[in-house]
């Protein structure tokens, strides 16, 4: 039986209720640096900027998340990887700030995304996005909530437009009809918060060029998830969080009746 988290707890409602407590708080830490020209440094050879509210908000995530569930594993975007994690069953995988650009070029569309993973798959999901003061939720076997309101998927339509977040090189590898339908989405930074557009209804997918990480999707995809959505590579595999390498290929953000149609005419490298 499909259910809110307040209604006939299950496992993972007091993680949950963790999460939804410590994104706020973080998220009260990184608004102390919005618009104030932060420090920002870069890493990954110069491409992925970081900047001192990241490391803030992780501080904060990890003194609250681990002082609360000690025996829990920890894997941040802002933390050094301490493979211990692969011997934990459950563990917390956060992103502090998840859309850094945005938040340097002082954008709303930004969000704390903090989750809990469990045997490699997410069971309490948060993204928190400060700014605009939206909250969306899910817990496994849930509904996805956006500020306490139960969202899904976009209904697909036979041959109507679908909006569709994705770089511009990717519409090439589309069919031409199927590319016809297609509507590209302007761009957001944060790629949780482009996952929980299709999954409250604003999107029709997205998809997603190699090298995203747990951090950037484990909250996201079970929000989309609860909310009628599937994420996957480009033959249909689900995600599995918490390996020894946390980058992915290839992945399709969309709600499940398009995934099949969808999948069918996109054509990627390695695509059996």
């Amino acid at each position: 039986m499909t259910r809110l988290h307040a209604t006939n707890p299950g496992p993972w409602d007091d993680d949950l209720a963790l999460l939804s407590q410590a994104a706020r708080a973080a998220g009260e830490v990184a608004m102390g640096y919005f618009r104030k020209e932060p420090e920002v440094t870069w890493k990954n050879g110069g491409h992925s900027p970081v900047t001192e509210a990241d490391f803030a908000a992780n501080r904060l995530l990890d003194e609250r998340l681990r002082a609360a569930r000690p025996g829990y594993g920890w894997l941040s975007e802002e933390s050094d990887d301490d493979p211990a994690r692969l011997d934990c069953e459950t563990l917390f995988v956060i992103d502090p700030i998840d859309g850094t650009r945005a938040f340097i070029a002082g954008e709303p569309t930004w969000v704390v995304s903090v989750a809990v993973v469990h045997r490699g798959r997410p069971v309490a999901g948060v993204l928190y996005a400060p700014v605009m003061d939206e909250e969306f939720s899910a817990v496994a076997d849930g509904m996805a909530l956006k500020n306490g309101k139960q969202i899904t998927v976009k209904g697909a339509e036979p041959a109507a437009k679908l909006k569709i977040a994705c770089a511009k090189d990717m519409l090439g590898h589309f069919d031409s009809g199927f590319a016809a339908r297609v509507e590209r989405a302007p761009h957001v930074p944060s790629l949780a918060y482009r996952l929980a557009m299709v999954a409250d209804g604003r999107l029709d997918a997205t998809l997603v060029k190699p090298n995203a990480h747990d951090w950037d999707i484990a909250a996201a995809e079970l929000v989309l998830e609860c909310a009628g959505g599937v994420l996957s590579d480009c033959n249909a595999k689900p995600v599995a969080y918490n390996r020894p390498v946390v980058s992915h290929g290839f992945l399709c953000a969309v709600a499940k009746p398009l995934q099949e149609p969808l999948l069918r005419h996109f054509s990627w490298p390695g695509k059996g």
